[in-house]
């Protein structure tokens, strides 16, 4: 007999506003002269990809500004922006788009 095996269910997160989800960028393990760092020693990342973003903030005369981010871009964001949440086992942030501080183009 074959057993049936459920498939994880992926959580889709919308952000209201003017709010986008960040994926962060991981830490560096290692310097670049090869030390490997423990994980207490090791930079928070302050670049992400954009996960998902808000229609924009509602203005007073009812419309919605756009924002200047979309999904897939790569931002870069305060050291304590934000705030951390876990989705799907994947740690990610939400934050105001005021609190970005640049858009990263490679």
């Amino acid at each position: 007999m074959a057993t049936k095996t459920k498939k994880a269910k992926k959580t889709t997160v919308t952000p209201l506003d003017d709010r986008i989800v960040v994926k962060p960028d991981t830490a560096d393990e290692r310097t670049e002269s090869g030390i490997y760092l423990p994980e207490a020693a090791q930079e928070k990342p302050q670049t992400g990809k954009v996960i998902a973003a808000g229609p924009g903030k509602l203005t007073d005369t009812g419309e919605r500004g756009k924002l200047s981010v979309k999904k897939g871009d790569t931002v870069l964001f305060g050291k304590y922006a934000g705030s951390e949440v876990d989705i799907d086992g994947v740690e990610h942030k939400i934050m105001r788009e005021s609190e970005l501080l640049a858009i990263v183009e490679k």
